[in-house]
């Protein structure tokens, strides 16, 4: 599979808002229960740009297949080097290595970008996700016991940390 990483535009907004939506209605990766339209995205696009977070996609053709990004982990200053990151990956392309890619990518530029800490909170029963963030040096630091509720189930976070290598 031919896929490119790199930085989003306005234009693969649509591609990003249909794998969000699809993760909202069909899996645990996001515990909001309502999809979101275009204007959404736009103005979550908008805010990352205006606070120099990046937005990565992984485009395959002309495709939007994946899109990583990161943001505040806690909005305080003494938090500053350290942000909380997501990875989304379209049902057809997940097992592919594209969520790898993109969090290689996202990892680099958090180096660039002088970030210390990354966070990753991810749903306890998503075994992939978990191996995917180990397999990139990620380690698991606590696990929070239903602290979220979707589709009638109460859910439990696990979270985890990298100390970004330094560039």
């Amino acid at each position: 599979m031919d896929i490119t990483i790199r930085d989003a535009a306005e234009a693969d907004l649509p591609g990003i808002l249909d794998i969000y939506n699809d993760a909202v209605a069909n899996t645990t990766a996001i515990w909001n229960e309502a999809e979101v339209d275009l204007a959404n995205r736009k103005a979550w696009f908008a805010a990352r740009r205006e606070q120099g977070f990046p937005i990565l996609v992984a485009v395959r053709g002309r495709q939007v297949v994946g899109y990583a990004s990161y943001g505040d982990w806690r909005a305080f200053d003494g938090f500053r080097h350290t942000v909380e990151h997501s990875v989304y990956v379209r049902g057809d392309a997940r097992g592919t290595g594209t969520g790898k890619r993109l969090m290689k990518a996202l990892v680099d530029r958090a180096s660039f970008n002088g970030i210390h800490v990354m966070v990753g909170c991810i749903e306890a029963e998503n075994a992939a996700s978990i191996k995917l963030h180990e397999k990139l040096g990620f380690r698991t630091v606590g696990r929070f016991s239903e602290v979220g509720i979707k589709f009638g189930r109460w859910l439990d976070l696990t979270c985890m940390e990298l100390k970004v290598p330094k560039r």
